[in-house]
């Protein structure tokens, strides 16, 4: 599989509570995850990097031949558990009370990918039929809009647009969305943090994904959106394109 990441700080920031990581050598999948802290003192890249490195430990010696329900099993419990070590730091370290973080997490396949979210942060699914948002905003904007009381022109400069309705570490029971689709050879799963995807809209995003540029120089091309729309939060994506072999890659 062709892989390219990057995280910005952004423009305002001075701490990137953002964290990320892929690992590639899961007896033939690959493991994604992308993670927005949130906490004062510093404590929301605490929380993000713990979950991230939670997450990577329990999934690290996946199974080869470990069937999809399997697997979901697996990804399921390893952001419970990702939830209760940052839930028990918190816990542990009164200056971190109160953090927790968002958190995407993708297990690929050669046909198939298991997802597991919680929070605001994205999974985006790029094929021949275009892009599809495979995650649902855990956001009181959402809320508002699925009940039909903002209009999505008034979602994007709602001013309580960050307000989180569920994250991971910030309760002892965490609630977890979980997701299956089958991908195809060159299709591209992009996950990000909101720095990204309240900055740029999804056919921004379509349009970068369909450019016959590597998908380094698109997800960079992304990241340098975001950063002159604005770029107030820090800014994550992984993107993770299907090909049978990761030495042939794009333009």
């Amino acid at each position: 599989m062709d892989i390219a990441m990057k995280s910005h700080v952004g423009r305002v920031r001075q701490v990137n509570e953002d964290y990320y990581a892929c690992v590639e050598d899961l007896n033939g999948r690959v493991l994604a995850v992308v993670a927005d802290g949130m906490g004062g003192h510093q404590a929301g890249d605490i929380a993000s990097r713990l979950a991230v490195e939670r997450i990577v430990k329990e999934l690290r010696h996946l199974e080869k031949d470990v069937d999809g329900e399997d697997a979901r099993e697996q990804l399921m419990n390893a952001v419970l558990h990702a939830n209760k070590e940052v839930y028990e730091y918190a816990e542990e370290h009164p200056e971190c009370s109160g953090m927790g973080t968002t958190v995407v997490a993708a297990l690929l396949g050669p046909t198939s990918v298991i997802t597991a979210h919680i929070g605001d942060s994205r999974l985006y699914h790029f094929s021949q039929d275009g892009l599809v948002m495979k995650t649902e905003d855990h956001s009181l904007v959402n809320e508002l809009l699925k009940n039909g009381q903002i209009t999505p022109e008034e979602a994007s400069v709602h001013p309580h647009r960050n307000v989180i309705m569920r994250s991971l570490g910030t309760e002892p029971d965490v609630l977890i969305d979980l997701g299956q689709f089958a991908w195809s050879e060159g299709d591209v799963v992009l996950i990000c943090s909101d720095g990204l995807s309240n900055k740029v809209n999804s056919s921004s995003l379509e349009e970068w994904l369909n450019r016959m540029v590597s998908l380094q120089t698109k997800v960079d091309g992304l990241v340098e959106e975001a950063l002159t729309a604005g770029g107030e939060d820090n800014i994550t994506l992984v993107a993770v394109r299907n090909t049978p072999d990761t030495s042939q890659k794009e333009g």
